[in-house]
């Protein structure tokens, strides 16, 4: 049975045609970055979100449909929004009609108003990360992993993301890193490619599993210098090394178009 004749199937027609070259490949990168996301373990089904900024369009950026699975996604599948919600174009999804989450809405139209130089924003509900996010001492530079993070900021939490009033002290918590803990909710990264915020959000999530497992023995954790950490951190800050994702992204593109090159219809 051919995937036309599924009851179920998503006959999504193609957005190729109906927008500039850079944009089609702003979307073949963001619809890539959700399948990657899934195959990492940081999905929550239909849940979450991320968005990249749409070249050449000032205010203008893609997010996911909501109602759609992270495996599903594709180039065409994505919606693009303005800073203030109005969905600017969207594929046929047929019956379905999907929109956009209001909750994603919020939380990544303030980011892409605030922070010119960030094209992607990420964010997630992974099990390790609400796991970490719900601790009083947070995410812990337990881990050379972790020391990238050691001035990661916080966020408390404030209920579901749904009034842009929170947008303010969200903006404010996040500053100009690169990564943010929601309190008792998951977390958030940014990046000025989307390589970038998917390599920010991946070694996040290594981070918080690996001191989830740490303190799971019940053993004394291994404390690091605080000189050390400090200079650990400052080998891992955008002015020292070379951005992230510009090795790591082409060879996930690669790992992707080996099992399954659909994101890119």
């Amino acid at each position: 049975m051919t995937s036309a004749h599924l009851p179920h199937a998503l006959q999504i027609s193609s957005m190729k045609d109906r927008c500039s070259p850079e944009e089609w490949q702003a979307r073949v990168d963001l619809a890539a970055c959700y399948r990657l996301v899934e195959m990492y373990g940081m999905a929550d089904m239909m849940a979450n979100h991320i968005s990249s900024r749409v070249p050449g369009e000032d205010g203008a950026f893609l997010i996911n449909a909501y109602g759609m699975m992270y495996e599903e996604i594709t180039a065409s599948s994505l919606i693009k929004v303005d800073l203030d919600g109005n969905i600017l174009a969207k594929p046929d999804y047929g019956p379905l009609d999907y929109g956009i989450n209001k909750a994603g809405y919020v939380i990544h139209s303030a980011v892409h108003r605030a922070r010119h130089e960030v094209d992607c924003v990420i964010h997630t509900h992974s099990w390790a990360s609400m796991a970490v996010s719900s601790l009083e001492e947070g995410l812990l530079p337990l881990t050379q992993t972790a020391m990238r993070f050691l001035k990661i900021g916080y966020h408390a939490y404030q209920g579901v993301v749904l009034d842009t009033k929170e947008q303010a002290s969200l903006l404010e918590d996040l500053g100009q890193g690169e990564a943010l803990i929601l309190r008792n909710h998951g977390v958030m990264t940014v990046g000025r490619t989307v390589g970038e915020a998917f390599n920010w959000m991946h070694r996040l999530e290594l981070a918080c599993r690996a001191q989830l497992a740490a303190q799971a023995t019940q053993r004394p954790l291994m404390p690091v210098p605080a000189a050390v950490l400090e200079e650990t951190w400052n080998n891992y800050q955008p002015g020292t090394r070379r951005p992230y994702g510009v090795m790591e992204w082409p060879a996930l593109l690669r790992k992707l178009d080996r099992i399954d090159p659909s994101y890119r219809d």
